[in-house]
């Protein structure tokens, strides 16, 4: 059963992909009115582009860990069997 998660996984993992660069888009417009800078973009600052990639890093990880644990907690809720590692006391959540 756990290797039918592989399929489920990735679609998860790429709907929360898009979804963190939608989130990350939308936080980075309230925080200035200027498109987000890129490390190759010249006028943008060391500043303001470590302060951007570091944002964009904290938003995709927590989007990701959000969504991968969502999938992995509805994959067990519909075949009863937890995808990843388990240790021999906790039930999935």
């Amino acid at each position: 059963m756990k290797l039918l998660y592989k399929p489920f996984g990735l679609v998860v993992g790429l709907i929360g992909g898009l979804a963190a660069g939608r989130l990350f888009k939308r936080l980075w417009r309230v925080a200035s009115d200027e498109e987000a800078p890129t490390a190759t973009n010249r006028d943008s600052s060391w500043g303001q582009v470590m302060i951007a990639s570091a944002m964009k890093g904290a938003v995709f990880g927590v989007v990701k860990a959000a969504t991968n644990r969502a999938g992995a907690s509805g994959y067990a809720y519909l075949t009863g069997t937890w995808p990843g590692k388990e240790s021999g006391n906790q039930k999935p959540s």
